[in-house]
Order: C-alpha cells, then sequence, then structure tokens
C-alpha cells in the first residue's frame, strides 16, 4: 500500500505573511518535490526567479516542486494532483479569512493524504488588536485554535512588547508551539513537520463555521496611469474597514511595484516588468466605498 502524502496546512489572517512563508519554504525545500495548493495564483505570486514554467492552473518551481490553483473546488484538486508523480509533500495554503481547521478537514474526503500539522501565522504588530476587534476575533480565534504551529511574524517591528505578546499568544493556544520570527525565517523543517495528535483528536479544533461571505467582501481597483503609491499606501492602511490590499502597479515613476497594505501599515516594493495593473482590497462587508475609492484611484491618488 502507498504511503499517504503528508498535508500541511497554512493559515493566517490577511497580511500575516503566509505569501513569504511559502516561498522561503520552496526555496528552502532541500530535496523535497513540494506540492503548494493555493486559491489562485493571483493570492499567492511565487517568487519569479523560482519559477521555471507556467500554463493553466499549474506552475513548475525550480527543484521539482509545483504550485497548483483550486479554485473553489479543493477535492478535486487534490484528486488531480494524487494522480501526479513525484510529490513528496502538499502544502495547503488558506485564504487570509479561512478557518484552517475546517480546510484540514477535507482532507479526510481524499484517500492518500494525511494531515501533517497546521501552521499559523500571525501578525506580532496586529493579533491582540485583531482578537478584540468584534469583527475580527471569532475568525482569529478559530485560526489560533487549530494550530499546532503558531509563528508570531514580524517580531521585529514590537520593540519590548514582544515577549508580551508571546506570552499571550502562548496562554491562548497552550497546545501549539509558538515561534517568534521576521518575515516567516524559519527552518522548513520545523514547518513541515509531522506532529501527533491526540488521540480522538481528529483534524477539526473549530467546530462551527464563520460565514466569511458575510462579513467582508474584495474588490480590484483598476488604473487609469501611473499613481502614488505611497500616497495610497498611507491613505488605504489608515482607511477603517480597510484589512488588506495588495497588488501590482505603476509608481509616478512609471515603474512597477508592488503595494502590500494591513491596517497601519503598508509597504511598496519592486515587481517584475511582466506583472498586471490592479490592486485587490478586502475589506469588512459595507465599510468601505468602491466606487469612490475607484474615482479616488483613478485620479491619481491626490493629497
Amino acid at each position: 500500500m502507498t504511503a499517504a502524502r503528508p498535508v500541511t496546512v497554512i493559515g493566517g489572517y490577511l497580511g500575516a505573511g503566509k505569501t513569504t512563508l511559502v516561498n522561503r519554504l520552496l526555496r528552502e525545500a532541500d530535496g523535497r518535490r513540494l506540492a503548494v495548493l493555493v486559491n489562485d495564483f493571483g493570492s499567492l505570486p511565487i517568487d519569479r526567479d523560482l519559477v521555471v514554467a507556467a500554463g493553466g492552473d499549474t506552475i513548475d518551481i525550480a527543484g521539482g516542486c509545483v504550485c497548483c490553483a483550486y479554485g473553489s473546488d479543493l477535492v478535486e484538486a487534490l484528486q488531480a494532483l494524487g494522480r501526479r508523480d513525484g510529490v513528496d509533500h502538499v502544502v495547503l495554503e488558506t485564504s487570509g479569512v479561512a478557518l484552517p481547521g475546517l480546510v484540514a478537514n477535507t482532507l479526510t474526503l481524499v484517500p492518500g493524504y494525511a494531515l501533517a500539522g497546521i501552521a499559523v501565522v500571525a501578525d506580532a504588530t496586529l493579533v491582540r488588536a485583531q482578537a478584540d476587534d468584534r469583527y475580527l476575533a471569532d475568525t482569529i480565534e478559530r485560526q489560533l485554535a487549530a494550530a499546532d504551529l503558531v509563528l508570531l511574524n514580524k517580531a521585529d517591528r514590537v520593540g519590548e512588547a514582544l515577549a508580551d505578546t508571546a506570552a499571550w499568544l502562548g496562554a491562548r493556544v497552550p497546545a501549539a508551539q509558538v515561534v517568534t520570527t521576521q518575515r516567516c525565517a524559519v527552518p522548513a523543517d520545523l514547518v513541515l513537520a509531522t506532529r501527533p495528535r491526540p488521540a480522538g483528536d481528529g483534524t477539526l479544533r473549530t467546530p462551527g463555521a464563520v460565514d466569511a461571505a458575510g462579513l467582508y467582501e474584495s474588490f480590484t481597483l483598476a488604473p487609469s496611469g501611473p499613481v502614488d503609491l505611497a500616497g495610497m499606501g498611507h491613505r488605504l492602511a489608515a482607511l477603517p474597514g480597510v484589512l488588506r490590499a495588495k497588488g501590482f502597479l505603476r509608481d509616478r515613476d512609471g515603474a512597477r511595484r508592488l503595494l502590500q497594505v494591513v491596517p497601519g501599515q503598508w509597504e511598496v516594493t519592486d515587481a517584475p516588468p511582466s506583472a498586471g495593473d490592479g490592486l485587490v482590497v478586502v475589506a469588512r462587508r459595507g465599510a468601505a466605498d468602491p466606487t469612490a475609492l475607484q474615482r479616488w484611484f483613478q485620479s491619481g491618488c491626490p493629497d
């Protein structure tokens, strides 16, 4: 009988650092042939220098790894992946508002897979405030409750508060291993390790479900030309209700760059010339005005 393929589920709220972690795992696979399953390639851009070839819903990655988009049908994607040879370990990245415990339970529907563990990335600068937010608390609590491993990321941004945040997190998830990190710089072995679960525990640690469709909405802002990315990042980071924004855009100097925004923080970094233009915004339903943002966006993001 063929051994079941181990699956590591990666969860965490919007902007916590899941993309950074997945790319790091691919870079440090150390001979493992990883298959990464993502909702879509736009939500998890694989570092371009890792990509060997792309076609359809599959990206071939250096070192024998592969990235597959599963859209809305994870079971079908797992079944298709099961017919592919040469995969040692599966990494399943969830969306920022998904519950990794519920996603992990999907594995019980598809023969040939076994849960190795659930790793949840938490933003050290935001996680305590998120856990106190009446709109986000349930999602944050359920994500953390499912974790075998919690990566307390962005640890370099909280200074002396790090120890208190780590202690708070350890008390919230006493069954999980908590590791502080910067840019998810942890050994791949730590994330991909198989962690035993108590007998009868199963994969579902968070009963019930969150109606994510009722809590959140997303929309894409399309530019009419170059924009002030610094000004855009500053405004979106301070805008109540905006939880995450991410996209490739042309800055005022004409260079294409990647803008990433979470509440109170934003970052502009270089992007490949081939990247498309557009910014995806995730917000609490009804908290942001897409039409007004689009008008401001197309006007060049004036102060």
